[in-house]
This record gives structure tokens, sequence and C-alpha cells, in this order.
């Protein structure tokens, strides 16, 4: 039976030698290649046979919501890197080669256009603004003074120059002396008769109402597809930007906070456990997009340099010997090599 003195030099050769194995294996490119796509089918058929509901229940996944979603503040770093990407992105000097029509193309904008005019959403909402009260309002107001400029005499009206023009003069003002005394009650009349004469065209313009506004939102377009994305910045200014940042960051500090988001974050997160809770894990990869060859692309994409950097500076090395040096001094290393 060897002494514990020969089992621990037995162990530091031991533990040099698998330091030295899985750096090359690591660093290896052609290995390290090898390792992911093993790794990669390994978890894979592992997820062929795990549900979600198997894997985690829903409460843990409520708690990560709420926590990055409500308790996680967001001060400091956080919307002042925002604010300073933002304006870094408000006065990049590439606006100026792009046109409005290089970002979306006539056909899809104008498929766009249609499809949104066209949502059952849109229609609510002109169907709301016609209804409005505010609308009606606004059109027996204009009419209401409309008709009490035609009773009113007119200050800036310019002198009769002939016989004719005096007459029908004297007549107008005739008349309007004569209703006059009855403006209170013309006044009640014409907002009664607009009020529901409004009402009516209203309700039943909607369809033209909404093919206005598509006709509207096209004219903008064409009249504005060749402008340059720099143009826009006469609309929208950097110290705008930056009171747009402030306000969202505060309306969504108090929003967070509310009992109503709350409510959502759980029925969301439960909303998915409902239907994919039975999914195979890999099943539900797919259902978002990720697949065998993405998640293997990905690790070769970031693993061969990231890996390559902590060698460099010798962070690697340490890592791997520290994960491997505690099994090699333990019990049951020395157990295993029957040491006394």
């Amino acid at each position: 039976m060897p002494k514990r003195t020969d089992v621990a030099a037995l162990g530091e050769r031991l533990l040099d030698a698998h330091v030295a194995f899985e750096l090359a294996r690591i660093l290896d490119s052609t290995d390290f290649e090898n390792t992911v796509v093993d790794e990669v089918d390994h978890f894979l058929a592992m997820a062929d046979e795990l549900t979600l509901a198997d894997a985690i229940s829903a409460d843990p996944v409520k708690d990560v919501a709420r926590k990055y979603a409500v308790q996680i503040p967001v001060e400091g770093a956080i919307p002042e890197l925002v604010g300073e990407i933002a304006r870094a992105l408000y006065r990049h000097g590439t606006g100026g080669q792009y046109r409005l029509a290089d970002v979306i193309d006539d056909r899809h904008f104008d498929e766009l256009a249609t499809a949104i005019s066209e949502m059952g959403l849109t229609r609510r909402l002109v169907r709301q603004v016609l209804e409005g009260p505010a609308t009606i309002e606004t059109a027996v107001e204009v009419v209401t003074r409309a008709v009490d400029s035609l009773l009113d005499d007119p200050d800036d009206e310019p002198a009769p120059s002939d016989l004719a023009a005096r007459v029908r003069e004297r007549t107008v003002h005739g008349l309007r002396g004569a209703v006059r005394p009855a403006r209170p009650v013309i006044d009640s009349v014409v907002e009664r008769v607009t009020r529901s004469s409004a009402t009516f065209v209203l309700r039943g313009n909607e369809q033209e109402a909404g093919e206005l506004l598509l006709e509207s939102v096209r004219d903008v377009w064409r009249n504005n597809r060749d402008a340059s994305l720099g143009a826009f910045r006469d609309l929208v200014t950097e110290e705008d930007v930056d009171d747009i940042i402030v306000l969202v960051f505060e309306f969504w500090r108090e929003f967070r906070s509310t009992p109503f988001v709350h409510m959502l974050l759980d029925d969301a997160v439960g909303y998915v456990f409902e239907k994919y809770g039975d999914t195979p894990l890999s099943e539900l990869l797919g259902e978002l997009g990720v697949f065998r060859e993405d998640l293997i692309e990905e690790g070769l994409r970031f693993g061969p340099a990231g890996l390559a950097k902590l060698y460099e500076v010798g962070y690697l090395e340490t890592v791997i010997r520290r994960r491997l040096a505690a099994f090699y001094s333990s019990e049951e290393f020395r157990a295993a090599t029957n040491a006394e």
C-alpha cells in the first residue's frame, strides 16, 4: 500500500498531466471543434427526453422575470450608457448618405401602409375619433363660428363704389340688424342641427376617412422618399433625444412597480409553461429558431478566440488547475490509490 507522501507526489504529477491534457484539447482547433460538436449532440440527445416542466418549474422563472423587470434599479450606468449610445447614433455621419427609400422601398412601404390601414385596430381608432365628443364639438364650433361671421358686421369691408353695391350693402345690413335680436335662438338651432348632422355624416364616412388617411400617408411618403436620413435631424434635436430617454426611464421606473406589471409577468410566464411545459427542450429550441447548427456555429465563433486570450494571460491554465486540484488532494483520491 503506497504511503501518503508517495500518493501526494503522484497526485501532483497526475494533476500536471491532466491540466496539460485539457489545455491541449481546448486550444487545438480540431479537438475543440470535435468537443463542441460532441457536447452539442449530447445536450440535444438529453433535450429530446427532457421537457421544459421537467427541467424547471414556473415559479423560479417568475422570480427571475420579476427580478430583472422590476427589482434591478435602472439607475447610474444603464440610462447613462443608453443615452450615450443614442447620442452617438444621432451624431453618426452616415445618415446623409442614405435616403428614406434606401431603408424601405416603395412597394414594401405601400404594402405596410395598406396592411396597417386595413387592420381592425386602425378602423376602430378611426371610428373612435370620428364618433368622439371632441370631433363633434369641433364640427359644431366651426359651423357656429361660420354662421356668426355671416351675421356680424365686418369691420374691414371697403366702402361701396357704385349704386348697386350700396344697395346690396344696405340690404345685408338690414338683414343683419333684423336677425340680431334672434341670435341666441339661431345659434341654438345651428348647434342642434350641426351636432345631429355631424354625428350622422361622420359615422357614414368612416370608410372614406380611412382611405383619406391612407392616401395622406402615401402622399407624405412620396414627398419625402428621396430625403436623406440626416435631413430629419431638423425635426429631432440631440436635446430631444435626451428628453425622450429621460421620459422613457422615468415612466418605466414608475410603471414597472405597479401590480399590473407583476400580473402581466406572472401571466406571461404561466402561459409559456401552459403551452410548452410538456414540450421537449430540443423542440422548444426549434420553436425559438435555435437549431443544432446554430449552437455549433456560435460555439466555434466565440470559443477559440476567447480561450486563446485567456490562455495568453495565464487565466485558462489557472482555472483548469484550480478546478482539478481539489480532487488530486482529496481523501477520495487517496482512497482510490489505497494510500495509508
